[in-house]
């Protein structure tokens, strides 16, 4: 049976996916995993393959969900991003992306951040 935290984490993911949708993304892949390393969601647009973080919390009382995103969860993407388009012989620009998701009783909120940081390659 799944958490509280891990059911309000998907119900984050769910609505990053349908807001990609909305702009037109394709969406590649959810959950992927090599190793240690996780992606929420893969996507693509007709320009970029692109590596999304979902953070989702109940409120913003400790700060906006992707602040949360640190320097090593960053390293961990890059990583998962390079295994990724070695793996599918990708040729688009990879981007990272992070969607912030505020999920409370009383609003919803979704904000995405393309470029939210960009990998020293």
């Amino acid at each position: 049976m799944k958490t509280e935290k891990q059911l309000q984490g998907l119900k984050g993911e769910d609505m990053a996916v349908n807001l990609l949708l909305q702009k037109g993304y394709r969406i590649l892949e959810r959950n992927w995993r090599c190793g240690h390393l996780e992606v929420d969601i893969i996507a693509e647009n007709d320009d970029y393959l692109v590596i999304v973080e979902v953070k989702t919390r109940k409120s913003a009382a400790f700060g906006n969900p992707e602040m949360f995103v640190d320097r090593q969860k960053q390293w961990h993407l890059i990583r998962a991003a390079i295994r990724y388009a070695k793996f599918k012989c990708v040729k688009k620009e990879i981007r990272f992306d992070i969607i912030s998701v505020i999920n409370c009783p009383e609003f919803q909120e979704v904000n995405h951040i393309e470029n939210a940081f960009k990998p020293r390659w």
